[in-house]
């Protein structure tokens, strides 16, 4: 591991100049089911009580390296030339996507770099390096995207984390596993980071059963997709703010934007709190540890509660689970402290009067 800076033209985006197809989706089916896992589809009775309808959890932490991200990694490395695969694979990170290209790029014998903020959790940096990536510090993710450019132009493949049809085709085998595990499904709330997940998957169920409602959620401080709905085209953020790293694309795409826009019932933006208590949540009673990235889809499906009825069928896709007991101890006495001072602010207020 070591820390670079520099700038350079904007990372090219592979093959995004064409729509996704579900054509594209069943090929990559096809070509990563020997190297990844089909996940779990489990109904949880404790939130289907709670939020009236019948839910189902997608757990995606049970894949290998913790999260979604390897299933468009392989995918688009298992769709290099052996020319290309001999360049060897550049990537930028906030911790998923690292992962998984260093895992696949091991098991696939490709010489991989990966470009990471310096700010990225140390638990993601190390089980990067642990897969056997080459790890670059930047400054921020900005600049990471820049000197991931710059490898590019020198002939490295980018393993562009959601730009790319080759990684969104991967991603959305997800939604291919949802329709054949549970074919009643209505409604599917995604996290939304760069947009690569909820695009494949959205592509995938609505290619084939249009009336399921898909739902995005993002949080407060990593609202690219939000913002760039507002905009009417993509946005950068100046940073990211959230503890949702994972979440932490600077802007999304036009090809994400455009399928967000067309097959995304609404985004819904919580706050990192939200995300958090849903996060305690589901470790406490459903027994699963999530990452806020992906807890979030909980605290959205609590504020679009209202969509559902006792008729719906509802999945909350679990991205990852990604997150250090250190992580968990920073969260809790952030908010703690959050809370303390917002009920002292009563407290005075109550004085005043």
């Amino acid at each position: 591991m070591y820390t670079a800076s520099g700038s350079g033209k904007e990372v090219l985006c592979g093959d995004e100049d064409r729509m996704l197809t579900l054509n594209d989706i069943l090929e990559a089916r096809d070509r990563i089911s020997p190297y990844i896992e089909r996940t779990p589809l489990k109904e949880s009775h404790t939130l289907s009580n709670r939020l009236g309808a019948k839910v189902y959890l997608k757990l995606e932490m049970f894949q290998t390296t913790g999260a979604f991200k390897i299933r468009g990694a392989f995918n688009k490395m298992l769709s290099l030339s052996p020319e290309e695969k001999n360049r060897g694979v550049v990537a930028v990170s906030g911790g998923n996507h690292a992962q998984a290209v260093a895992y696949a790029a091991s098991k696939l014998g490709i010489k991989a770099t990966v470009f990471m903020a310096r700010n990225t959790p140390e638990n993601y940096i190390e089980a990067t390096e642990h897969y056997g990536a080459q790890v670059v510090l930047t400054s921020d993710i900005a600049e990471a995207f820049k000197l991931a450019a710059e490898r590019q132009a020198y002939g490295e493949v980018m393993i562009h984390p959601y730009a790319d049809n080759q990684v969104m085709a991967g991603q959305g085998t997800i939604g291919l596993e949802i329709l054949e595990d549970l074919p009643q499904v209505t409604d599917v709330i995604i996290s939304i980071g760069g947009g690569g997940l909820i695009s494949g998957v959205a592509t995938a169920i609505k290619s084939q059963k249009p009336h399921v409602r898909i739902w995005g959620v993002e949080t407060a401080g990593a609202d690219s997709m939000s913002q760039a709905l507002r905009a009417g085209h993509p946005i950068e953020l100046p940073a990211i703010t959230s503890i949702a790293k994972t979440l932490g694309a600077p802007s999304v795409s036009e090809n994400t934007l455009a399928i967000t826009r067309k097959l995304v019932e609404s985004v819904t933006v919580v706050s990192d709190k939200e995300a958090f208590q849903a996060l305690e949540f589901l470790l406490e009673r459903a027994k699963v540890l999530t990452e806020p990235a992906a807890s979030c889809t909980l605290a959205a499906a609590e504020r679009l509660r209202s969509a559902f009825t006792p008729q719906s069928t509802l999945v909350l896709l679990l991205c990852g689970g990604n997150v250090s007991l250190a992580d968990l101890c920073h969260y809790r006495q952030m908010f703690s402290v959050e809370d303390k001072k917002h009920r002292s602010q009563l407290e005075h207020h109550e004085i005043s009067l």
